[in-house]
């Protein structure tokens, strides 16, 4: 039933911004979170006089070519990358990741925020970090040119991409180059001139060519074992001042490949240290997907013959086709793929325990490391490495880590509803003078819950209310807009009754 009231109008072009932050100041609070930092969490950051310093046991790597990647607009920086090339076609790829545990300490007003949310929450309008910004993005933060404590994953990879070794130590870090991923990504396809930095220091140049080949190798290796060459669009509110402009999307490239290959080691290899080291362990894990039987009839409708159990290798065989056939479905394809295999959780994994593994990755040791200023489950995990090096005792009893795994998991479904309601909410924004106008779609959910359908462009997710029936995940639909809900983030369509039923293609 269409509300009609003043709360429903769409706000003037200059409240657009004032607007989404409210409704997501509104939904914070709604579910849980704290969007401000509490008074006792402000008077231990007012004393924090500044970084935390060097001390014995930490190895001096600074002269190392330390470089990193992120979003253009991201100062919250967590993780640096290096390669250091060996003899026989060896390479050293080495992630540094910030000692936020060295200024954040357990059951600190910090901690204990931190906690609460367990994750940074980002809205288009406004960021509720899990840490406050002067440690995030400023003390904590892995900044250019700054000398900063981290703990480095050090791996070994063979020639053709295989890893042979790996070492995790505390160290003294600076990066040298703090780059974007777009400018990286169009540098290395030849695309684009190269960073600024890169530009004036060949060799740093020549380490990021180094890097993008061991990546490279890496997606390859990853693919061979059955891990998801999924590529969903993330989109992006793009304001004109404080107004809602257009949304942006964003996909997978070069440079957040070369990203996301590294850190997918370095969690597996922290995983596999702490099990050695007869920790327990916090796992990031995603189960085999219940729903493979509609993945099957997906797949069958364009014409390929998966198994009847679940089959990551075939399945991503399967992708590997879809994105060479049609590379401008294959994000809406993945999207499909996505709902049906579901979401990912935290578990606690005790010595001598099975893990569930991570069906996504096709891997069976996974754990979060490498975010600790993003996500609490990555500074839990470096307490429990900061321990197993140093010798010292458990920092939390398996019942502790129970809850906080089953805790984190909670939360970020939180900060993931809250995040998809805000960019609905500025979804609404752009299409609310657009009633009456027909799209061209795909469904992305069906279940007793509702019928979900993506429009093509500009790329947005709203609810079916009517036409909806016999719609599964996958089918391509015309939707027409029928009303849209600033406050609440709902965007209705109804099925344009001329619009047959089909699978993706």
């Amino acid at each position: 039933m269409f509300a009609n009231n003043a709360m429903n109008a769409t706000p003037g072009p200059a409240s657009q911004r004032a607007t989404l932050q409210a409704i997501a100041r509104r939904a914070m609070t709604e579910h849980g979170l704290e969007p401000d930092l509490p008074a006792a969490a402000r008077a231990e950051l007012a004393a924090i006089t500044g970084p935390a310093p060097a001390h014995p046991g930490l190895r001096d790597t600074r002269n190392l070519l330390w470089v990193s990647i992120d979003n253009d607009d991201s100062r919250d920086l967590d993780q640096l990358t290096v390669a250091v090339p060996l003899a026989n076609g060896q390479t050293r790829i080495l992630v540094a990741i910030a000692d936020v545990d060295a200024l954040v300490h357990r059951d600190s007003a910090l901690d204990r925020h931190a906690a609460a949310n367990t994750t940074s929450v980002y809205t288009p309008a406004i960021i509720f970090p899990m840490l406050p910004e002067r440690l995030s993005t400023d003390l904590t933060s892995l900044g250019e040119d700054q000398d900063r404590l981290a703990l480095v994953v050090d791996l070994t990879f063979t020639a053709d991409g295989s890893a042979s070794a790996a070492e995790i130590y505390p160290a003294q870090v600076r990066n040298h180059a703090k780059l974007a991923y777009n400018s990286v990504a169009a540098w290395l396809a030849g695309q684009g001139p190269a960073p600024a930095r890169l530009a004036a220091h060949s060799a740093l140049a020549e380490n990021l060519r180094l890097q993008d080949q061991i990546a490279q190798k890496l997606v390859q290796i990853r693919q061979h074992r059955g891990s998801l060459s999924l590529e969903t669009i993330q989109t992006k509110a793009i304001f004109s001042g404080d107004t809602v402009a257009s949304l942006a999307a964003h996909q997978t490239n070069r440079a957040t490949q070369l990203i996301e290959e590294f850190m997918i080691a370095a969690n597996g290899a922290t995983a596999t240290f702490l099990t050695g080291k007869k920790f327990p362990t916090l796992r990031r894990v995603l189960r085999s997907p219940e729903r493979w039987a509609r993945i099957v009839e997906l797949a069958g409708g364009l014409g390929t013959r998966l198994p009847a159990t679940p089959d990551g290798l075939a399945l991503e065989h399967f992708l590997q086709q879809r994105a060479a056939a049609d590379p401008l479905r294959f994000p809406d394809l993945s999207l499909a793929v996505v709902k049906l295999i579901g979401r990912g959780e935290y578990v606690l994994d005790v010595p001598g325990g099975t893990p569930p593994g991570h069906f996504g990755l096709a891997l069976k040791d996974y754990t979060h490391s490498t975010a600790p200023n993003r996500r609490f489950p990555d500074l839990l995990t470096q307490r429990l490495l900061k321990a197993a090096l140093s010798g010292a005792p458990l920092p939390y009893t398996t019942t502790e880590l129970d809850a906080l795994a089953t805790h984190c998991t909670a939360r970020e479904d939180d900060a993931t509803k809250i995040e998809r309601q805000v960019q609905k909410s500025a979804a609404a924004l752009l299409l609310s003078g657009q009633i009456g106008s027909q799209f061209a779609g795909v469904v992305t959910g069906a279940s007793e819950k509702g019928t979900w359908v993506r429009i093509f462009q500009p790329p947005v997710e709203g609810k079916l209310v009517g036409g909806y029936v016999g719609l599964q995940v996958g089918d391509r639909v015309h939707a027409q807009l029928v009303h849209t809900d600033v406050q609440q983030g709902f965007i209705d369509f109804t099925r344009n009754a001329t619009g047959a039923r089909q699978p993706v293609k």
